[in-house]
C-alpha cells in the first residue's frame, strides 16, 4: 500500500520548521511523526507507535488540536522573545511564523481514522478529539496580550521553586486566594496596592512582611499570586541557601513580559552569612540591575527581622525594603472573630457557643490566639462534619 499523500505532505512540511523547530522533539510529537511515515514499517512497530502516541497524549489531553496549540503558546523561541521586547519584527520572519502555524495546524487536525488506515491492525484502536482552532488568528491574539499570558516555562503555572538550580513549576500549589483571607485588611491592602503597581508597570517596592508566627504573612503572598495569575503575576520561591542564585534568576526573567514575585520565606540571618550579603547587595542594586518586572517579597518573625534591638527603627537589612508591613499577633477578641468568619465561610453546622468554647480550647492547645490556629480549628471541624 502506498503512503497517504496528505500524511506524506505533512511529514515533509514539518522538516521546514524554523521558529517552532523545538516542537519536533517533543515527546508527544515524536511518535506522531513516526506514524506519518508508515511505508515499509513493520505492523508491530506501527501499532506500538500508535499506542505510544495515544498514551503520551492522553496523559496531557484528549484533544490533539488544543494540546499542540498549547505547546505553540508555551514555546520559548527567538520570535516570541522579540515580540515580548516590543521589537519590530521583519516581514520575512512574520511570514515564516504564519506558514509554520499553518503547518502545525494541519498536523493538529489529523483525525484518528486517517492514521488508523495506515496501521495494519483490525482491532479497536483508541481515538482523540480535534478542534477547528485557527492557529494564526489565536496565536497572534495571544501575542497582543503577552504580558498576561507569557511564554515558555512560566506560561502555565502560577508558582515555581528552584530545583537543580533552575525554576520548576509547583504542580499543586496552595489554592488560597485573597477572598479566603480574613483580618489584617489594612496590612494586606498595602501589599495588594504594591503588587497592582507592579502589574501596571509602575514603580513597585520590595516588601518585608514581618511579625508573629501564624499571622498569615506567607498566605498573603500566595493568595496574591493566585488572585492575580490571570493578570500575568508569577512567584518564584527561593530558599535561604538559594539566595546566592538571585542574580542568575533575575537575569533569566529580565526580558520576560510577565511580572514576578521573588519570594523568600522565614528570613533569618547572621551578619557573616553569605546569603545575607547577596540579598543586601541585591536590594541595594549593587549586584545587578533589579528587573522592572520583579520585586522581592520576604517574610520574617519580629524577633529575627523587622526592627533593630531597640524595637523602634528598622534593622540594617529590613531598612532596605521599600515597604515594611507588620502582622501583629491578634488578641483574643480578634482571634474569635477570625474563627467566626472562617466558620461562616466554611458553612459549619456548629452553634456559636460551642464554636467559641472549642476555639478557646484550641488556642490554649496550639500555642495562642493566632490566625493559623483559627484556620486549623475550622479545617478540623469541617473534616469532622
Amino acid at each position: 500500500m502506498g503512503r497517504n499523500k496528505k500524511l506524506q505532505e505533512i511529514d515533509l512540511s514539518l522538516n521546514s520548521l524554523v521558529v517552532f523547530r523545538k516542537l519536533l522533539t517533543h515527546e508527544v510529537i515524536l511518535p506522531l511523526r513516526a506514524l506519518l511515515d508508515t511505508e515499509a514499517m513493520d505492523p508491530m512497530i506501527q501499532l506500538r507507535q500508535y499506542t505510544e502516541f495515544i498514551s503520551r497524549l492522553y496523559a496531557r489531553s484528549t484533544n490533539l488540536t488544543e494540546y499542540i496549540f498549547r505547546l505553540i503558546c508555551e514555546d520559548d523561541n527567538f520570535y516570541v522573545r522579540a515580540v515580548a521586547r516590543g521589537e519590530q519584527v521583519d516581514e520575512m520572519l512574520e511570514a515564516c511564523v504564519q506558514n509554520e502555524l499553518a503547518i502545525l495546524q494541519r498536523l493538529a487536525r489529523i483525525r484518528p481514522h486517517e492514521l488508523q488506515k495506515e496501521v495494519s491492525y483490525y482491532g479497536v484502536l483508541p481515538e482523540w478529539k480535534t478542534s477547528d482552532l485557527d492557529f494564526g488568528a489565536e496565536y497572534h491574539a495571544r501575542l497582543r496580550e503577552i504580558g498576561q499570558y507569557g511564554y515558555g516555562q512560566f506560561a502555565q503555572y502560577p508558582m515555581y521553586v528552584i530545583r537543580d538550580e533552575r525554576p520548576v513549576p509547583v504542580l499543586h500549589p496552595d489554592p488560597v486566594t485573597l477572598e479566603d483571607l480574613f483580618g489584617y485588611a489594612q496590612e494586606r491592602q498595602a501589599v495588594i496596592d504594591n503588587t497592582q503597581a507592579l502589574l501596571r508597570g509602575k514603580p513597585a517596592q520590595n516588601v518585608l512582611l514581618y511579625g508573629d508566627p501564624g499571622t498569615g504573612k506567607s498566605l498573603t503572598v500566595k493568595a496574591l499570586v493566585n488572585s492575580f495569575f490571570g493578570q500575568g503575576l508569577r512567584l518564584i520561591q527561593i530558599s535561604k541557601p538559594q539566595l546566592p542564585m538571585l542574580p542568575e534568576i533575575m537575569e533569566l526573567i529580565y526580558d520576560n513580559p510577565l511580572k514576578f514575585i521573588l519570594f523568600t520565606d522565614d528570613l533569618t540571618f547572621s551578619g557573616e552569612d553569605d546569603s545575607f550579603s547577596v540579598l543586601k547587595a541585591t536590594l541595594e542594586g549593587t549586584v545587578s540591575a533589579m528587573p522592572k518586572n520583579a520585586v522581592i517579597y520576604a517574610t520574617g518573625n519580629r524577633r529575627d527581622l523587622g526592627t533593630s534591638p531597640d524595637g523602634c527603627t528598622p534593622d540594617p537589612l529590613s531598612a532596605r525594603f521599600g515597604l515594611r508591613v507588620c502582622f501583629e499577633k491578634p488578641d483574643r477578641e480578634a482571634y474569635l472573630k477570625f474563627v467566626q468568619q472562617l466558620a461562616v465561610h466554611a458553612a459549619l453546622d456548629t452553634d456559636a457557643d460551642t464554636l467559641m468554647q472549642k476555639a478557646e480550647l484550641f488556642a490554649q492547645q496550639s500555642g495562642g490566639y493566632t490566625q493559623r490556629a483559627a484556620k486549623q480549628l475550622i479545617e478540623q471541624l469541617a473534616a469532622a462534619e
